[in-house]
């Protein structure tokens, strides 16, 4: 399992955004960086830097994975033909922890790789406890049946600040969802926009 080493909230006041659009983001009073020296006016970017802060934002967005993951991830989408970018978007929606998360069966991503892990998810009628476990479309996600009456799955399902993108299809009276097919950058909701063709050049400098 790979640990997350930094707060969730602190990635949002680094970036100046509030990347997930949590109602609780200290963005949303405080749009200046974190720290004593927060409030100084910040030089522009180098085409490095601007390209460092997308690769930054998209791998955080992504309950912060590892650089290694987030690595091979890219190693994998510029070997596939067309748009680099548009794959690694593709392979990123793919990993279980984000489905489960689109399908508003938790509230976070983060608490998404959790419940992953102590293995309220089944994959196909099959127990997997992978968070980055690769879906391929057809491949059905269900909760386990006592796992359905979790405090964190009710609060997820009384969310009313993210919809169910149409890539998936849910069932919600067995709380289950299908990858119907593999989402392309205009459909994923993101809250902030993502810049996956600058995370490509940011890798193949």
């Amino acid at each position: 399992m790979t640990k997350r080493l930094e707060s969730k909230y602190k990635l949002d006041r680094r970036m100046g955004q509030n990347i997930w659009g949590r109602p609780k983001s200290p963005v949303n009073r405080r749009e200046y960086g974190p720290g004593q020296h927060g409030q100084r006016r910040k030089g522009k970017l180098s085409d490095y830097g601007v390209q460092l802060k997308a690769k930054q934002k998209l791998r955080g967005y992504y309950a912060n994975i590892s650089e290694k993951q987030f690595r091979g991830i890219y190693a994998e989408a510029i070997r596939m033909k067309g748009d680099s970018g548009a794959h690694m978007i593709g392979l990123l929606e793919r990993r279980l922890d984000a489905l489960v998360f689109r399908a508003k069966f938790v509230p976070t991503m983060f608490a998404a790789r959790q419940f992953i892990n102590h293995g309220h998810v089944k994959v196909n009628g099959k127990r997997v406890n992978i968070a980055s476990y690769r879906l391929k479309v057809g491949d059905v996600v269900e909760i386990k049946e006592k796992s359905k009456q979790l405090a964190l799955v009710l609060e997820a399902q009384a969310l009313a600040e993210r919809d169910v993108p149409d890539y998936i299809e849910i069932d919600t009276g067995k709380m289950s969802a299908k990858l119907a097919r593999i989402p392309v950058l205009g459909d994923v909701p993101y809250a902030v926009q993502m810049e996956p063709h600058l995370v490509v050049e940011y890798y193949s400098r």
